[in-house]
């Protein structure tokens, strides 16, 4: 038999609360962390608090109407919450946090990991509190990127809830879901199971106090980003592409989906990447094997500013699968542009914070 969510919920609609009359799903008691696995099932449900009279018939009416309505084989979990220790709402999951800046792509290959990862880097350098997410649940490379592949997460109870503590390099808070499974074998997930990692890594981080939480994003556009979007108030979104045709128009894509009016996320700019190649032992040649001004000329076309163009240089991937991204060494070339890049996101950050109005979360209509 396969299990699907709505056979679940559909089954713990038939559990009514005695307190107030109303079945589980309409009373809201049911947690959105809800996860199948063959014929495992694992959920929440959320009480008032831990005394609640009802708690133990409750969850034994929620474990009998699974069996019931959907299969006697089901394994079911079902976990206790109070309202002491749920998750924040979505759009209060970083009080702390002043920036949340999305780096996307449009598609995959572009650098755009490698840019949220130097972009981190260098806002720290410049004396800012930074954090950065490995959004990319199917395809982390953070952890390879900072050389942290057996970096190991620990929880620590901060106001009455178990919260994860995100790993520190470079002046850097570093988390990623590459940090909990084999580095060796595929994340074989469904969309709802991804989404609900990442909501997890967001909301039960102690990530502190932050000037700016970068989001490394999958490229393209899909539900992680949707789910980003469901529950975090993107500051603004910085695109990455290289100068190439079949890029920019994927690039284009990623622009239209933050200018969506239902989301509405400001664009502060553009980063052409692979700008051109420039050989280590003659550093003032530029070849430009992937175009030239592609990136530039969109974002003249697109009316958004153009952040930065890094070039190609060997270091960069070196750095990179050395665990050691460029912008830490801030006298080389790449350094340097890495450098100028931060400059020009904050300038552009701090423009939109005078110019706009914050940004909301996307709300679905049900």
């Amino acid at each position: 038999m396969q299990l699907y969510p709505k056979l679940i919920t559909d089954a713990l609609a038939t559990v009514r609360y005695p307190g107030t009359g109303k079945n589980l799903v309409e009373a809201e008691m049911v947690e959105d962390d809800l996860r199948i696995d063959g014929m495992n099932v694992s959920f929440s449900l959320i009480f008032e608090k831990s005394t609640d009279p009802f708690l133990k018939s409750v969850v034994k009416a929620a474990e009998a109407a699974i069996h019931t309505y959907v299969d006697r084989s089901v394994n079911v979990t079902v976990n206790v919450k109070t309202l002491q220790t749920r998750r924040p709402e979505p759009g209060k999951m970083l009080p702390q946090v002043r920036n949340v800046i999305a780096v996307s792509s449009g598609k995959g290959g572009v650098g755009k990991s490698t840019v949220a990862a130097n972009l981190a880097v260098a806002l720290a350098q410049a004396g800012y509190k930074v954090g950065l997410l490995d959004a990319d649940i199917f395809g982390p490379s953070v952890p390879k990127m900072f050389s942290m592949e057996q970096e190991r997460i620990f929880a620590e109870m901060k106001d009455g809830r178990q919260q994860l503590i995100p790993a520190l390099k470079y002046g850097v808070k570093v988390l990623s879901i590459g940090f909990f499974v084999n580095p060796e074998t595929a994340t074989l997930w469904r969309g709802g199971m991804a989404s609900n990692a990442l909501k997890q890594l967001i909301a039960d981080t102690d990530w502190g106090d932050l000037d700016y939480f970068v989001l490394d994003t999958p490229p393209g556009t899909s539900d992680i980003h949707l789910t980003l979007l469901q529950n975090l108030a993107i500051t603004g979104a910085v695109i990455v592409s290289t100068p190439q045709a079949v890029a920019l128009a994927d690039a284009r894509k990623g622009i239209d989906m933050y200018k969506n009016e239902k989301v509405n996320v400001p664009i502060l700019g553009l980063v052409e990447n692979m700008a051109w190649f420039t050989p280590a032992e003659l550093p003032e040649n530029r070849y430009y094997i992937f175009g030239r001004d592609g990136v530039s000329r969109l974002a003249e076309e697109m009316q958004v500013p153009l952040l930065g163009q890094i070039p190609l240089v060997q270091s960069i991937c070196e750095s990179g699968d050395a665990g050691e991204p460029a912008a830490v060494h801030a006298d080389s070339l790449t350094g340097a542009a890495f450098r100028e890049l931060a400059s020009r996101v904050v300038e552009e950050t701090e423009r939109r914070n005078r110019e706009l109005p914050a940004t909301t979360i996307v709300e679905m209509k049900k």
